[in-house]
């Protein structure tokens, strides 16, 4: 299994980024690029070649699961494993979201000094699940 290193975060809330910054960057070291819409995470997508998504859920313009979709339609050749998170905790949501394929959703208010071990969880189950 590689080891997971590059990780592409999209959220509109800049508090989000940073606390989110801190923990996986600063205390798990992972390789993390952020943006605050999805349009502009699109731009960077071939330049990043990210390993992992990390996408909120609610996000004007274009919301998690809309660029979720544009990556699976855009870059078909790649998969690349999903992480939601969100603000309201509805359980439809979820389900839905780990049905299509997601990983996991993660609700914030987050801990993050758990974040990075929950991103790693996620990765070695899917992985694991790839056989």
């Amino acid at each position: 299994m590689p080891e997971l290193k590059t990780i592409l975060h999209v959220d509109d809330d800049e508090d989000i980024l940073e606390i989110a910054k801190l923990s996986l960057e600063v205390v798990d070291n992972f390789e993390l690029y952020q943006f605050n819409s999805g349009a502009a995470a699109l731009e960077a997508f071939d330049s990043i070649a990210p390993q992992l998504l990390l996408l909120d859920v609610m996000m004007p313009a274009m919301t998690g699961p809309e660029l979720w979709q544009r990556v699976k339609q855009d870059y078909a050749d790649r998969t690349v494993p999903t992480i939601f998170m969100t603000a309201k905790a509805e359980e439809a949501t979820s389900r839905d979201l780990i049905t299509a394929g997601a990983l996991e959703v993660i609700t914030k208010p987050f801990d993050p000094m758990s974040l990075g071990g929950q991103v790693r969880d996620a990765w070695t189950q899917w992985h694991a699940r790839q056989g």
